[in-house]
């Protein structure tokens, strides 16, 4: 099992990955949680996929089993920056608006997940192991990348597994339901991973 960080300037370092990471994003999010997204030659993708952004995927044998977005808070895209904000300011009709406690941050410290998914087929029995993959290179490359914080809009049983994986999270909104499942944005805090 492998993990890697993409962006658009190592693309051309990892073949079909990113193709293949987007999609499984149509699969996880188009055709299993039937969420009516941009899809183009089998591939899911939005207006957040930027060279501003980067892509972590866990993988193996060619085969895409999780991946993640992360995008700086400080993104800008014509009338976008990241996904959170753009919600809060109304930009995005399928998350509320009032999905934060406070005003969402532009700051170069903090950067954003999104598009976080753990792929259907990922047999169960490897499913931990995946997670902790993912969330550990996460964490590592947004590190890297200067964040002190990553937020993220994720399914609102987080308090269940990020203890399991030793984040410092806390909620940062009040939980809504989106397309049936129970969503919070949560705030992960780095500053204590800084070695």
């Amino acid at each position: 099992m492998q993990t890697t960080t993409l962006s658009f300037a190592n693309l051309h370092n990892h073949g079909e990955l990113f193709a293949n990471l987007l999609r499984a994003r149509r699969q996880s999010f188009i055709i299993q949680n039937k969420w009516d997204l941009p899809e183009a030659m089998g591939m899911e993708y939005d207006q957040y996929d930027t060279p501003a952004s980067r892509w972590v995927a866990v993988h193996q044998f060619g085969q895409v089993l999780a991946g993640i977005r992360l995008t700086p808070t400080t993104a800008r895209c014509g009338i976008y920056s990241y996904m959170i904000r753009d919600a809060q300011k109304g930009l995005l009709d399928s998350i509320p608006s009032d999905l934060l406690y406070d005003e969402a941050p532009v700051d170069e410290h903090i950067w954003e997940s999104s598009r976080v998914f753990v792929a259907h087929d990922t047999p169960q029995k490897i499913r931990r192991i995946v997670h902790a993959h993912l969330i550990t290179e996460m964490t590592r490359s947004a590190r890297e990348l200067g964040a002190v914080r990553v937020l993220g809009l994720i399914p609102a049983n987080w308090p269940r597994w990020a203890r399991r994986f030793g984040l410092d999270t806390v909620a940062a909104g009040r939980v809504m339901n989106i397309d049936g499942i129970d969503n919070q944005v949560v705030s992960i805090n780095l500053a204590d991973k800084l070695h």
